[in-house]
């Protein structure tokens, strides 16, 4: 099993938004980066470990975990002309684009970035890292635990 970091404005989906979806279950559209990406597309698999990440909001933090719910299939937001994330050179036959569906496991306390730089063992952490702006990036089994224990997850 892989574990992951996913950031998401609350603006555009929260963890309390997350646990009011039909399942629990959420469709992580509109990342256009390409690591990003790929991360999705090639490593992810069904059952690997969320961080369900608050970012871009007045505390960002791990606000839960979830869990990859599905393999990766092409972001319908990428062919919606109006979508924000449409992109005119991705076409049904070739997407460039796709997403994974992530389940809500548990909605935990904050646990804030800065709370996340104050611990040393977590100073590989990839969101820590000067210049770091992917929305997906891996997380150590080692960084997991950790986080895991900050969060009282039980």
């Amino acid at each position: 099993m892989a574990y992951w970091l996913m950031k998401s404005e609350p603006s555009d989906i929260s963890i309390d938004d997350l646990a009011k979806k039909a399942a629990q279950t959420i469709a992580w559209y509109g990342v256009r980066n390409y690591q990003a990406r790929n991360f999705m597309r090639d490593d992810m698999k069904l059952g690997d470990g969320v961080l369900f990440y608050h970012s871009s909001c007045a505390e960002p933090g791990v606000a839960g975990i979830a869990e990859v719910a599905s393999m990766a299939y092409p972001d319908e937001t990428q062919f919606q002309p109006k979508n924000k994330y449409f992109d005119a050179k991705s076409t049904r036959e070739t997407p460039r684009w796709c997403n994974v569906d992530v389940q809500l496991v548990k909605k935990t306390r904050l646990v804030s970035l800065q709370e996340l730089r104050d611990h040393a063992q977590l100073t590989t952490l990839r969101i820590l890292q000067r210049g770091n702006r992917l929305s997906i990036t891996p997380v150590t089994a080692a960084e997991w635990k950790i986080i895991f224990k900050l969060a009282e997850i039980n």
